[in-house]
C-alpha cells in the first residue's frame, strides 16, 4: 500500500520561500513519475510540478521560475523549493503520481499560507 506524507507548509509574507516535503512509502520514486499538486479555498485540485523517472521536470505556468521539484531517491521524498511566493500561492499542497499516470490514495497535505 502507498503512503503519501507531505509536511513543510506554513504560514509566510510574500515573497519568501517554503521547502515541502513528501515522504513516500510502497513504491519507489526512482522508478516512477512524481508530481505536486494544490487545491486553493473554493477551487479545484491543480498540477503544480512533476518529475519523470528520468529526472525530468514540468511546471505549470503561474510556478514555473519560482518552484523547482526534486527528489531524493536514497530517502524515497520528493521535494518542492517555492520561492517568490505569492498570495495566489496560497493552499493545500499533495504530491502524488503524475496526472496522467498512476495515482494514489491521497496524503493528509500540507497548507501553505502566503500573507500579502
Amino acid at each position: 500500500q502507498v503512503q503519501l506524507v507531505e509536511s513543510g507548509g506554513g504560514l509566510v509574507q510574500a515573497g519568501g520561500s517554503l521547502r515541502l516535503s513528501c515522504v513516500v512509502s510502497g513504491v519507489y520514486i526512482r522508478f516512477n513519475s512524481m508530481a505536486w499538486y494544490r487545491q486553493a479555498p473554493g477551487k479545484q485540485r491543480e498540477m503544480v510540478a512533476t518529475i519523470t523517472s528520468g529526472g525530468d521536470t514540468n511546471y505549470a505556468d503561474s510556478v514555473k521560475g519560482r518552484f523547482t521539484i526534486s527528489r531524493d531517491s536514497a530517502r524515497n521524498t520528493v521535494y518542492l523549493q517555492m520561492n517568490s511566493l505569492k498570495p495566489e500561492d496560497t493552499g493545500v499542497y499533495y504530491c502524488n503520481g503524475p496526472p496522467t499516470g498512476r495515482r494514489y490514495s491521497w496524503g493528509q497535505g500540507t497548507q501553505v499560507t502566503v500573507s500579502s
